[in-house]
């Protein structure tokens, strides 16, 4: 029987645990005593060495099975694009709630599957387009109840909220990015070269943003250490080896899955309650990951 059917299973659960766990990324940035943006540069300060290390370790294999080693302008968009996104996602969350801010920039999906259809006249099946929308429709009741009060004012909380959704729109391009540039690079060496553009473009935001850039204690690390390890290598690095095997529409859709992973995680750990709309949302959004699956 042909394998042409044949449906990359370990990309895919690899995808939805990159997924979840960049869902904690928001938990370890409260737990942080940093400035919010000072927090998104130690995630890649800390991360890039580790990459560093595999990405030197796997040097000669990288050269056996073909795969560039050189600097290219596809490593600089993808470190681009993903400070553009953190930076601006960091932003919303001081003018806008929490919530917004997490919701706005998880439609990704949508600006991902319009420039798929536009740049490359790709006609996307109907039970994908229904699944798309049962998860977007899920993200929406999994947040909605904590989108309301809570706010700024309404001028700044329409502006937080512009930079939530515009948050998206490059995150959405770091994704299309990556999932090019994994066709040349090995994972270890696109994940070390695009995490230190990252930082290198966070750092001056960062120290020039309100609040403490150093940690006041020792203990103030861990959170740091958490991110960079958890959701930068555990979460964006599987993440990246995942699009490499998957249709960038299905990615961005699964990746859904963060609202939900940070949602159970505050439940668990700060004790916020998960009421009846917010289940069905996540109900929602789960089987909407699902029939997208089955229409890519």
């Amino acid at each position: 029987m042909s394998d042409t059917k044949h449906f990359p299973v370990v990309a895919f659960a690899a995808l939805l645990v990159g997924g979840m766990a960049i869902g904690f990324a928001g938990i370890f940035m409260r737990l942080s005593d940093v400035n919010p943006i000072a927090s998104a540069f130690w995630r890649m300060a800390l991360a890039a060495p580790f990459l560093w290390v595999w990405a030197l370790a796997v040097a000669r294999q990288d050269v056996a099975d073909g795969k560039r080693t050189d600097f290219t302008r596809g490593l600089v968009l993808a470190g681009v694009y993903f400070a553009a996104d953190m930076a601006l996602w960091h932003l919303s969350l001081h003018t806008t709630t929490v919530a917004n801010a997490t919701l706005l920039s998880n439609f990704a999906p949508i600006f991902i599957a319009l420039w798929v259809w536009f740049a490359h006249r790709v006609r996307f099946s109907r039970i994908f387009i229904i699944g798309m929308s049962f998860a977007l429709v899920g993200a929406v009741l999994l947040v909605g109840p904590n989108a309301s009060g809570g706010g700024h004012g309404g001028g700044s909380k329409l502006l937080g909220d512009a930079l939530g959704l515009s948050s998206a729109v490059f995150y959405a391009a770091y994704q299309l990015v990556v999932k090019d540039a994994r066709s040349m690079y090995s994972t270890a060496r696109l994940m070390a070269w695009s995490t230190t553009i990252t930082g290198l473009a966070l750092l001056p935001f960062a120290l020039l943003s309100p609040g403490d850039f150093w940690p006041a204690q020792a203990a103030g690390w861990m959170p740091l250490l958490a991110l960079a390890l958890v959701a930068q290598i555990g979460g964006q690095t599987v993440i990246a080896y995942a699009l490499a095997h998957l249709p960038a529409s299905l990615s961005s859709v699964s990746l859904l899955i963060q609202p939900l992973t940070a949602a159970v995680a505050a439940w668990l750990i700060f004790a916020e309650a998960i009421g009846p709309l917010q289940m069905l949302g996540g109900a929602l959004l789960l089987w909407g990951i699902y029939l997208s699956k089955r229409g890519s």
